[in-house]
């Protein structure tokens, strides 16, 4: 039988992905979920101030704004078209109203994002969550 790349030692538990997903959505540490991930708006702080997880491994780079582009991408783009269609507003209108609406939505979603891109990283061992003591452990 061939092992999976992706597989955890015998010794290590299984990490749910899902909740540590939904940890990280809430910007909290996706160990534990008491401490707090984020040292500020985006920033990743080094470990948990609860459970003292590393959390500097994570490699979230541009993953969670081209997210946050498509979906509210995704959500504006028909918007637009129905409200223009509907109401026909002025043009200063739209673009004041919808940039306002697009900030707001970015300025949510991107930290909740990216809390979830570590999250997942973190459930699935990768960018060295799967260390200990400084070394790989085999098999992750």
């Amino acid at each position: 039988m061939i092992e999976s790349s992706h597989s955890t030692p015998a010794s290590e538990p299984e990490r749910d992905a899902r909740t540590a997903m939904r940890r990280g959505w809430s910007r909290r540490c996706p160990a534990c979920g008491k401490g707090a991930m984020m040292d500020g708006f985006l920033t990743v702080r080094r470990d948990c101030p609860d459970c003292g997880t590393e959390l500097y491994h994570h490699r979230a780079d541009d993953g969670p704004a081209w997210a946050t582009i498509l979906i509210t991408g995704h959500i504006m783009a028909p918007l637009m078209l129905f409200v223009y269609v509907e109401y026909r507003p002025e043009a200063w209108v739209m673009a004041l109203g919808f940039s306002v609406v697009f900030v707001a939505m970015s300025l949510y979603l991107l930290p909740r994002l990216k809390g979830g891109f570590v999250g997942l990283q973190w459930a699935k061992r990768m960018y060295g969550f799967g260390k200990q003591d400084g070394k790989l452990v085999p098999g992750t």
